[in-house]
């Protein structure tokens, strides 16, 4: 079976010198309340990853973003998060608005990476952000465009 792709964005406070990492709570569907997440969602037909993404972003945070670049995943470049679901990150940072949890969110926050491991994150993004951790040494190495 093929899995279907989703996108999602490590919403940071600056792509050039990353410090902070914005985490979304779920509020639904029911077996996810409560659980953290890179905010993101499925593809349209017709879209781009990228278009998909500054659509949800918009939808569920009220945000406008600039992107940076994708966090290249393992699983052909991508990163497996469920058997029926692969994800592609990318970096971004707030352009316009403030975050604020619309709609699949109940709360949003701002998490140092020394707090990242202070909520629990979709099983499925656990391995994301031990991947980010490996590059907070250097600011997020890789996050600007």
């Amino acid at each position: 079976m093929e899995r279907k792709l989703v996108v999602a964005a490590a919403i940071v406070d600056d792509l050039s010198a990353p410090s902070v990492l914005l985490g979304a709570r779920r509020s639904r569907p029911e077996h996810l309340v409560g659980m953290w997440e890179f905010p993101g969602g499925k593809v349209d037909p017709g879209e781009t990853p990228e278009q998909a993404l500054h659509r949800e972003l918009c939808e569920e945070l009220g945000v406008k973003v600039e992107l940076g670049s994708e966090f290249v995943g393992p699983d052909d470049g991508g990163w497996i998060i469920t058997d029926r679901h692969v994800m592609r990150l990318w970096f971004a940072q707030v352009r316009e608005g403030a975050p604020e949890p619309l709609i699949e969110h109940d709360l949003v926050r701002w998490l140092a990476p020394e707090d990242w491991d202070s909520v629990p994150w979709l099983p499925g993004d656990v391995r994301i952000v031990e991947e980010l951790r490996l590059h907070v040494g250097a600011g997020f190495r890789g996050a600007g465009t």
